[in-house]
């Protein structure tokens, strides 16, 4: 560190899981340019953190939408799922504030080296969407040991899974947040289809269930809190599960589901549950 206090930082990415988060803000915060700021590329919501370390000025988002890797092994990293390319677009980097800015017009340029990039004027809402694809996953793969594939196939925890979403949803819409879709549905319909609605509901299955062949990893793919279970690690329930429902709780939705998989990933992590399919029964 003594070699970046002779070079001030002008780009600091945090890529933390999200209980790091002020540690390594704080970390960076001495060393930050007179122009210099945060970029947040993780799970959960934690521009806030960032923003209380280094002020809001110094805090920019950028939310990875629809993509999977692992590190399998010491210092190799896996993509588990194709590039978004044209079809799809991976990263959306934005000003909490809103506002289309040189800096964020240049880290699209950035990450349109990895894959698909844009700007959006909507990072409250691309955050949130992210955190309900994130919570209807994460912690069912956590909880179950099945990978993300295996927990769509099987029905009952598809259909868990679609209350975890349309929970998080309503949760979403109350704090205020224009949501995006949600692994390419429109949110609406997955809120209904966890509601009652059999036409919503028979519309989220078909898309949830995955099609034989389409993705040649499926079958290895597991979401990182259920790395993080499999390599005795910390887990960011609390964080992603956790945090829905105490946001429920704060605006008058519940979100019993969400409270529910927190309780019981927290306890598979301890080591008093070994996770199972049968954990998430009815």
């Amino acid at each position: 560190m003594q070699a970046l206090a002779k070079t001030p930082i002008d780009v600091a990415i945090v890529a933390m899981k999200s209980y790091d988060t002020m540690w390594a803000t704080a970390l960076i915060a001495p060393y930050l340019s007179e122009q210099g700021f945060v970029l947040s590329l993780q799970n959960c919501m934690n521009e806030e953190t960032i923003a209380g370390v280094v002020g809001w000025g110094r805090t920019v988002g950028a939310v990875a939408s629809f993509i999977s890797v692992d590190l399998y092994e010491a210092g190799r990293i896996r993509r588990t799922m194709p590039k978004g390319g044209d079809k799809y677009t991976i990263f959306r980097i934005g000003e909490p504030h809103g506002r289309i800015t040189p800096r964020v017009e240049e880290l699209v340029k950035w990450f349109s080296g990895i894959d698909s990039a844009k700007a959006t004027a909507n990072l409250w809402g691309e955050r949130w969407s992210k955190l309900v694809a994130n919570g209807m996953g994460n912690g069912v793969s956590a909880a179950t040991g099945l990978s993300s594939s295996d927990c769509a196939r099987n029905d009952a925890i598809r259909r868990f899974q679609i209350r975890l979403a349309g929970e998080a949803i309503r949760v979403g819409q109350a704090l205020g947040y224009p949501l995006e879709k949600i692994r390419g549905l429109e949110p609406e319909r997955i809120a209904l289809a966890n509601e009652g609605d059999a036409a919503a509901l028979a519309e989220v299955e078909a898309a949830l269930k995955p099609n034989a062949g389409a993705n040649p990893r499926a079958d290895i793919q597991r979401p990182s809190m259920a790395q993080d279970i499999m390599k005795g690690r910390r887990t960011e329930i609390d964080a992603m599960n956790g945090f829905i429902a105490a946001k429920g709780a704060t605006v008058g939705v519940p979100a019993p589901s969400h409270e529910k998989l927190a309780q019981i990933v927290t306890r598979v992590e301890r080591g008093e549950l070994k996770p199972s399919p049968a954990l998430l029964s009815p």
